[in-house]
């Protein structure tokens, strides 16, 4: 069986995977601060990447898939995965990284597939790219990027954020000419689970197979909430059309894993069974 440990597994994508997989894989997460619940879990072990080295819990465990679902500091993220890269050299071990649509966000003109070249305007785009092209300088049955464009779904951040605002009756930002894709957390991590048994490789872009504007994304999503009139501000950053979506066309999964703008909208409404 499989041993995956998943590096920020208390995060929200990371504990969103751990759930998925856990009943299928022999699975374990870190987690950074004190929490009951994750101590007392003995499939989590407390991590801090900016005052630990990772390798004593690689080299305790021995993972044969490492998933990377870090977030925070990132001069501290560089140097965990400059450690993970290093030990899964001499093991037998996959990295599975969490990138973002954002290493494209400097073309602008067209959708991104996987292949494409990167370039990134934005610190959070510098830093993702850093750590792909370190990853693809290793073997690629050593790894799997995963781009992932905006994650939508009932208890997700975005979802959560946008209540709040509303609530609260401040503006909600919304980019009326950038085109973008998207996805659920829920079929996310079935990807990830069919990329996992099926030991898949290389360059994934997990997003919508359809696009829309940023502005009738967030307004179907409002409407779908039943949130009346919100208040939204309009965010002009060109004065065309932006693209700023990943698109699956080299490495594609099978057809019930994809998913649509629709599907996407759907699933911020949590549905009684």
């Amino acid at each position: 069986m499989k041993k995956i440990l998943i590096i920020g597994g208390s995060g929200f994508i990371g504990n969103a995977l751990y759930k998925e997989l856990n009943s299928y894989f022999d699975t374990y997460g870190t987690y950074r601060t004190d929490n009951p619940f994750y101590e007392k879990n003995q499939k989590f072990f407390q991590y801090d990447m900016e005052l630990e080295d990772i390798s004593i819990l690689l080299n305790n465990l021995k993972p044969t898939v490492i998933i990377s679902a870090l977030r925070g500091n990132f001069n501290s993220q560089l140097d965990t995965h400059d450690r993970l890269i290093t030990w899964i050299k001499k093991h037998r071990c996959k990295l599975i990284f969490m990138s973002s649509a954002n290493v494209f966000d400097s073309f602008s003109n067209y959708p991104s597939y996987e292949y494409d070249k990167t370039l990134s305007e934005s610190i959070f785009g510098k830093f993702k790219i850093k750590i792909e092209n370190a990853l693809m300088r290793l073997p690629t049955h050593k790894y799997v990027i995963a781009r992932v464009p905006m994650i939508f779904g009932a208890t997700t951040p975005r979802i959560q954020e946008l209540k709040t605002l509303y609530d609260l009756k401040v503006p909600i930002e919304v980019f009326p000419n950038v085109i973008i894709n998207a996805t659920s957390i829920s079929k996310l991590t079935q990807q990830l689970h069919y990329i996992i048994n099926r030991n898949k490789k290389g360059i994934f872009h997990l997003g919508s197979t359809d696009l829309i504007y940023h502005l009738d994304l967030i307004t179907e999503i409002c409407d779908t909430l039943q949130l009346e009139d919100p208040i939204l501000k309009q965010v002009f950053d060109s004065n065309n059309d932006r693209y700023l979506a990943v698109l699956p066309k080299d490495n594609l999964l099978p057809n019930n894993l994809h998913t649509t703008t629709k599907e996407v909208i759907d699933s911020v409404i949590i549905k009684n069974s």
